[in-house]
């Protein structure tokens, strides 16, 4: 149970997928999983094509929420994450793709992708929840709680 963020960001850290939600241009809901890596700050960062809808979207709205676990049988455990979405550059882009590559090594073999951006999450509300317990575990983080 993540009673704190160093647990949360060990959960967070167990896992490599994510469904990631954001909006179209028209308002719609669009929803991709994505392969993601996390900061020490719970900052969240993948790879995607500067064509996709994803980054088409963030780039007009730069909200995202994406929902982490849940996809072992038998685990009912997820986190909820909300945040802003941005395209980091220089030293700072160059910091989140070591973490990336760290979680996954494959990902300089995609540099020469035309149009191959990296995406960062900063987190504004993440909610663990533990569905596997009677009662249910639920525990809320503010994006303050997660600096302190």
């Amino acid at each position: 149970m993540p009673a704190d963020a160093a647990q949360l960001l060990a959960f967070l850290r167990r896992h490599r997928l994510a469904v990631q939600a954001s909006v179209s241009p028209a308002t719609a809901p669009q929803a991709a999983v994505v392969g993601y890596a996390v900061t020490d700050r719970f900052e969240i960062v993948f790879d995607t094509l500067a064509s996709s809808r994803k980054a088409t979207n963030l780039r007009l709205n730069d909200r995202i929420a994406l929902v982490i676990g849940g996809t072992l049988d038998g685990d009912e455990r997820t986190v909820q994450y909300e945040g802003v979405a941005d395209e980091p550059a220089g030293a700072e882009l160059e910091a989140l793709k070591r973490v990336y590559y760290a979680a996954w090594p494959d990902g300089p073999s995609r540099l020469g992708w035309p149009g191959l951006m990296y995406i960062r999450v900063q987190p504004t509300w993440i909610r663990y929840s533990n569905f596997g317990t009677t009662p249910p575990d639920i525990v809320e983080f503010s994006a303050e709680q997660l600096t302190t």
